[in-house]
């Protein structure tokens, strides 16, 4: 959730810093998870300056380019090459000088730089408005209207305002705190000041062909206000209001719907605006429709209704919204609607979220309904929403505000004792400022004795249900940081501890892996169909039965399909050279219940080595790769691994899989393009994917030290010819199996297919590395060790052998 900092400010008056009132909110139980500073014109027109066009001729070689001479306040004139087709001499012009970073509407900032446009100088750019974020219009130089200086920064024409924006991690619980003013709520009690409400403007009514309600399901809406309103202008909103909505991210649309989102963003109240000329029968009717009726939302999907959703509709019995959640595609307002009804309803928590899960929508208003709204807020709404669409939009007031409570919801009463407080606590507060929290968090106390008291819990706060929650809203104001430890705090048992536990293990080999270049991430458990649907991956999916999103629907069969997302990611974001792995989880279903598999998977991508003064760069290898892996396997202990060819597996291109003692601890190679292909990923990339619990299983944390040898290593070379489906891991097997005193490391140097051997033949250059710990090795038994393995070779590969 998105929070203004020069929003807030219009509900209560602070003077803290962006940060300083994070921090705040965070203690205050709002978690401030970034704080972002967000411009109304981005760059804020740094480097921008009025200029006049002094002269404005043709250029030499190009038909469609203009050079002119333009006025910016210097000694000299600056030489301008320009495009636009309405560019003129006498011009009242905005420029970008030298050296500015101009960011457009559309596409990424730039920097502008003196340049040679067809053989003629060009010192800085005559601007569009939409190259300055200022507009959207392309169709030639923005011509100003002005007797200001030529020179005069250009924000001395245009508001180029700043704000700082926070987003809030929300809890489920926290219903309450959805907009500015429910956020201003923490504040008030924290800093003890008032709210500033704005109050709506008063207005007349005049009735004019009204539009009644009928309400048929008042458990699931409680409460349904609203006001019919006609003869309205749909335009564009005033800047003040853009530029409000756009702060946190909300594109503006019209000058109603704008209102509406205001509305819901400032006190938390979703709203939603029919076009009164769609509500048949100048009446709306709260009901549920049919098992399967069709019904087109505002995006343009079709759905199918459940007999449980319910729906806001027309006289004629035709769905207009679905309730709480999301309008309907033919009854919203338009640039040709002149006529409104505005609802603002409290709908059922459990309804909305029923309807939302369903039809997989998650919607700013259902985001709130779903939480617990206040029922005491539909009217407020109704009267500051009315207001603002006959200032913006004209019109006027065709009938009473109609509002069907036949049930008011009351406030909570809740008794709970004083010490209470001091147990939960666990230090003991004066009782005079535990109530004065609470009343100022709207919590009102009655019957306050010098042992306890009732509170009365506002409808608005559904949480607070319980004495433990009055104890939660205490000490949140009065701070978790007042509230010390003591240091004789201490147990009186210590349990057991395991040193190979699967966190410490994680911990250590992230380490490992993080000292080699590697980033870890963290991905989503859950995915898109689509990839299993064009790349299937593991076994049959485990479907979600109430999904958040029509794109995570399934439970990931494979981490590589979220993994490969963020790959695709930084590799958009100019960011190519990647090394990242993951311990995730792959779900699939099997027949009489569910699997979980947990992996520790690698992604290998781009450049191995940035380009420098040094070295040139190199792309990563499957070499690459499989060093690290195999580096991180010998690090946990897990030695004498078998590399085994991989032949089946559809994940790669090439590959190969990785054994111990005949168990599969995983796989290596490169990823097939068709795979990447989904993502949009033309490089090459590189993976491994090793079962978690076989590397637990095998970790071995002791590490053995011992001196460097005293005796001296002895290297000696062997070229072997062999048939070329056998692998240098056959060779390495075969050879420390029979020297295991002798051999002490073996190095290949050189790998050679070709018109030189016979066809289908590969030879193998080999360094074989021989030590004894113990003493000098003689020509004696270096000749011994090294015959028997030729004659190994020889026997059990047809090795021909050449020295």
């Amino acid at each position: 959730m998105k929070i203004s900092y020069n929003w807030l400010k219009e509900y209560i008056d602070f003077n803290e810093t962006p940060e300083k009132l994070g921090d705040i909110l965070t203690q205050t139980g709002l978690e401030v998870e970034g704080i972002e500073t967000v411009e109304k014109v981005p760059g804020g027109l740094q480097g921008i300056v009025i200029g006049e066009v002094m002269s404005c001729d043709q250029h030499p070689n190009a038909d469609k380019l203009k050079v002119t001479k333009v006025d910016i306040g210097e000694d000299e004139l600056s030489q301008i090459v320009c495009g636009a087709p309405n560019v003129e001499k006498g011009q009242k012009v905005l420029v970008a000088t030298v050296n500015s970073t101009i960011h457009p509407t559309n596409g990424e900032p730039f920097k502008i730089k003196k340049a040679k446009i067809r053989g003629e100088v060009s010192m800085g750019m005559i601007c569009a408005e939409d190259e300055l974020s200022l507009g959207t219009n392309h169709d030639g130089i923005m011509v100003l209207d002005t007797d200001k200086a030529n020179g005069t920064p250009a924000i001395a024409l245009f508001e180029t305002g700043e704000d700082h924006v926070f987003e809030i991690g929300l809890t489920p619980n926290r219903g309450d705190a959805t907009s500015h003013m429910g956020s201003a709520r923490d504040l008030k009690a924290y800093f003890r000041k008032e709210l500033n409400i704005p109050q709506p403007k008063p207005f007349d009514t005049k009735i004019d062909d009204p539009i009644s309600v009928e309400v048929k399901d008042h458990d699931r809406c409680p409460r349904f206000s609203g006001i019919t309103i006609r003869g309205i202008k749909v335009q564009d909103s005033p800047d003040w209001l853009q530029w409000k909505l756009r702060s946190i991210g909300l594109e503006p649309i019209n000058n109603v719907v704008d209102i509406t989102n205001y509305v819901l963003h400032s006190i938390g109240q979703p709203m939603h605006a029919y076009d009164a000329s769609h509500v048949k029968g100048n009446k709306i009717i709260v009901d549920t429709l049919k098992e399967n009726t069709p019904f087109t939302t505002l995006e343009g999907k079709e759905r199918k209704l459940s007999k449980d959703d319910l729906m806001v509709c027309n006289g004629e019995g035709k769905g207009m919204c679905m309730a709480g959640v999301l309008g309907g595609h033919n009854s919203g307002v338009t640039a040709a609607t002149t006529d409104i009804f505005l609802e603002s309803a409290y709908w059922n928590a459990d309804g909305i979220r029923s309807t939302a899960q369903r039809h997989t929508i998650s919607t700013d208003a259902s985001f709130r309904y779903e939480r617990g709204a206040d029922p005491e807020m539909t009217i407020p709404a109704v009267q500051l929403g009315a207001s603002l669409i006959l200032e913006l939009a004209g019109g006027h007031i065709a009938s009473d505000i109609v509002d069907i409570y036949p049930n008011p919801i009351a406030e909570k009463e809740i008794a709970i004792e004083f010490k209470t407080f001091h147990w939960l606590i666990g230090k003991e507060l004066d009782h005079k400022l535990i109530t004065e929290i609470l009343n100022w968090l709207d919590i009102k106390t009655k019957d306050v004795t010098e042992t306890g008291f009732s509170a009365i819990v506002p409808a608005y706060r559904s949480d607070v249900t319980r004495p433990a929650d009055l104890v939660e809203e205490v000490l949140r104001i009065y701070g978790f940081n007042e509230v010390a430890l003591d240091e004789e705090f201490s147990a009186d048992y210590l349990a057991e501890f395991n040193e190979h536990e699967p966190y410490r293990i994680q911990e250590e080999l992230s380490r490992f892996l993080a000292g080699r270049g590697f980033s870890e991430i963290l991905t989503n458990s859950l995915t898109s169909p689509r990839y299993y649907k064009k790349f299937p991956l593991g076994g049959e999916p485990i479907e979600m039965l109430n999904p958040s999103s029509e794109e995570l629907t399934i439970m990931k069969t494979s981490p590589a399909y979220t993994a490969l997302e963020s790959v695709a990611y930084n590799i958009n974001r100019r960011n190519p050279n990647l090394k990242f792995f993951e311990l995730g989880r792959s779900y699939e279903k099997e027949t009489h219940g569910y699997k979980e598999t947990e992996w520790l998977s690698f992604y290998l991508t781009g450049n191995n080595l940035e380009a420098n003064w040094l070295d040139e760069p190199r792309k990563n290898s499957f070499h690459d790769l499989s060093t690290s892996v195999m580096g991180m396997l010998k690090y946990a202990g897990i030695r004498k691994t078998e590399i085994v060819p991989s032949e089946k597996e559809s994940l790669y291109e090439y590959g190969v899989v990785i054994k111990k003692e005949g168990k599969t601890l995983g796989i290596l190679g490169k990823l097939k393009k068709e795979l990447l292909s989904i993502y949009g990923i033309k490089q090459d990339v590189f993976h491994s994917q090793l079962d978690w619990n076989a590397i637990v299983s095998l970790y071995k944390s002791d590490i053995a030290y011992e001196p460097i040898p005293k005796y001296p290593e002895v290297k000696r070379d062997l070229s072997l010819v062999l048939d070329k489906k056998i692998s240098y891991a056959d060779i390495q097997q075969l050879a420390f199996k029979q020297e295991k005193k002798l051999l002490n490391r073996m190095n290949l140097f050189s790998v050679y297919e070709g018109d030189k051997i016979e066809k289908g033949k590969k030879a193998y250059a080999i360094s074989f590395f021989l030590q004894d710990k113990f003493k000098t090795l003689t020509d004696k038994q270096i000749d011994k060790s090294m015959n028997s393995l030729m004659s190994l070779y020889e026997k059990e590969l047809s090795a021909v052998i050449r020295k």
